[in-house]
């Protein structure tokens, strides 16, 4: 007689699920290729989870909702999943999203562990309900900063879009340049085109150019103006937010998008954790993956190990940051309260400035670390 063949692991755990909701950009005009590599990262990691047993034998759900990057979409979405009975939110990429999010979730006493963003004030008062992976934008951008004066750039352009998270990062960079004596001219891409930027730039005598705008709009018609201008040759084209980390940067500019200096929140090697889980999540995207990728794998590690220890009441599960002592794949994450941040933060994720190497686009070079 034939044994049957053993049922996969999800079906092997008993009794109902635990819900996880997940905020992901999906669509236009989110950044999808950002979407798509947190998502893998959560699916990942909750894949593992139920392999090994699920949340004390109950299997973990992920409820996925497209943010699109809209804030009252998302918005829309936390009340949504609340409904259904999430024990927790897990994800979003961009800022201005995760803020409104996190002012719904905290309203509604939905624990969120954000993954990806890094806007300071991701809530206007202290929460308890909501933790962060990701390094605040003012712990990365000034890094950023001390690279730019470092290599000697003490005339920076920034190329901004009207948003808080541009206006935030323009600030800091402000800030951070002004104690070296350096000086930030800002470009309003509401009222200026490529061409103009390039104009703005010599008139300036701009040593650098920052990409603090959309992509892939305007931020790769800017790359092409400025490289194809012979008067900037020397001008160093940089974009902190890393919308180089992604293939479709490359695909998008060849040669004309290498080095250009990007944040990535990454160490310069990764351990036995990051590596296995490096090479999983490759077979599932098709293609490297980004640090959005670690991010989103992480968060569902943290959130499962407090499901076990601590159960699926919300109210305990907010509780249970400052105890977190979970190994993730960039190191030993722990949530603790930063001076000027609202929400528990891992404090710090590792932090590159890195660029496209102009011999070999593929390979990353690693110019600054913090």
């Amino acid at each position: 007689m034939d044994t049957p063949p053993s049922p996969p692991a999800a079906e092997r755990t008993a009794g109902s699920s635990v819900r996880i909701g997940a905020l992901v950009p999906l669509t236009r005009p989110g950044w999808v290729e950002a979407g798509r590599h947190l998502l893998a990262g959560l699916e990942l990691a909750v894949h593992e989870v139920n392999d090994a047993g699920g949340i004390g034998g109950r299997p973990l759900e992920l409820v996925v909702r497209d943010t699109a990057a809209d804030p009252q979409r998302a918005a829309a979405a936390v009340d949504e999943l609340a409904r259904m009975g999430v024990a927790a939110l897990a994800g979003e990429y961009h800022s201005v999203v995760a803020r409104a999010s996190a002012a719904r979730a905290d309203s509604l006493g939905l624990p969120f562990l954000c993954s990806s963003a890094v806007l300071d004030a991701l809530t206007d008062q202290p929460t308890e309900w909501v933790a962060r992976l990701a390094p605040a934008q003012s712990h990365g951008w000034q890094l950023y900063a001390d690279f730019l004066f470092g290599a000697g750039h003490s005339r920076i352009a920034v190329a901004a879009q009207p948003s808080v998270y541009w206006a935030s990062g323009t600030g800091i960079l402000r800030d951070c340049l002004a104690a070296c004596g350096g000086t930030v001219i800002e470009l309003d891409m509401g009222e200026l085109d490529p061409a103009s930027v390039c104009e703005q730039l010599v008139e300036n005598r701009a040593t650098a150019l920052l990409l603090l705008t959309g992509h892939p709009e305007p931020a790769v018609s800017i790359v092409k103006s400025v490289r194809h201008d012979q008067r900037l040759a020397e001008v160093l084209i940089g974009a902190p937010a890393g919308q180089p980390e992604f293939t479709e940067w490359a695909k998008l500019l060849g040669d004309d998008g290498a080095a250009i200096p990007f944040l990535r929140y990454l160490p310069e090697r990764l351990g036995p954790l990051g590596a296995r889980v490096e090479t999983a999540l490759r077979e599932r995207l098709g293609e490297a993956p980004s640090f959005v990728a670690f991010e989103g794998y992480d968060t569902v590690t943290v959130l499962a190990d407090v499901l076990r220890s601590h159960g699926a009441d919300r109210a305990r599960i907010a509780e249970s940051w400052p105890r977190v002592a979970v190994e993730g794949t960039r190191g030993q994450i722990q949530f603790s309260r930063t001076p000027g941040i609202s929400v528990w933060q891992w404090a710090w994720t590792p932090v590159q400035v890195v660029d496209r190497d102009p011999a070999e686009p593929g390979r990353f070079r690693i110019l600054h670390t913090g």
